[in-house]
């Protein structure tokens, strides 16, 4: 299957567990200039409503997701995708993920927060429905930069408001 001329990758998505720690933090490096420690997942993800999950592919994790789970909403802490393996759909599988657990009656929404110099996790995002909807100023402990908060809102259909099908349609 192609993508924008690149493979379309199948990834089995699951919870993540210990021993992809090393994967993990390679992905981690190899995404960020400020990347979290293993401390830092671990730290995370022994909290009652934190969540890891991996993107698999063949016996290699190629991606992962940190988040946590609130009364209304999923908030994404940690989202990456291996360097070599991005553009390939396996973020998107992630999101698709993430979308399948919002509901009408429960949470409704995802929203997480991205440096203001990572435009392409922005486009990504944005590609995927969600909207930016504030700015969070000096937010990063590491360095003076702000956040961008990006939400996606669940719509009850299977097609997101923000999905660009939806505006042809209408469009056209």
């Amino acid at each position: 299957m192609q993508v924008h001329g690149q493979e379309k990758l199948r990834v089995h998505i699951r919870w993540m567990i210990r021993r992809d720690m090393p994967e993990v933090l390679q992905i981690e490096t190899g995404s960020f200039e400020f990347p979290w420690f293993e401390e830092d997942f671990i730290r995370c993800l022994r909290q009652r409503n934190c969540i890891g999950m991996v993107a698999e592919h063949g016996e290699r994790v190629v991606g992962f997701m940190i988040y946590e789970l609130h009364k209304t909403r999923l908030h994404v802490l940690n989202f990456a995708v291996a360097p070599e393996y991005r553009r390939m759909n396996v973020g998107q599988q992630m999101i698709e993920k993430l979308v399948s657990k919002l509901s009408s009656q429960r949470r409704t929404r995802i929203s997480l927060e991205v440096r203001e110099t990572n435009l392409a996790a922005q486009l990504f995002f944005r590609q995927n429905g969600f909207r930016a909807t504030a700015v969070l100023r000096d937010f990063y402990d590491d360095s003076t930069e702000d956040a961008y908060v990006m939400q996606y809102h669940f719509t009850g259909n299977a097609e997101s408001e923000f999905s660009p099908n939806r505006i042809q349609r209408l469009a056209g």
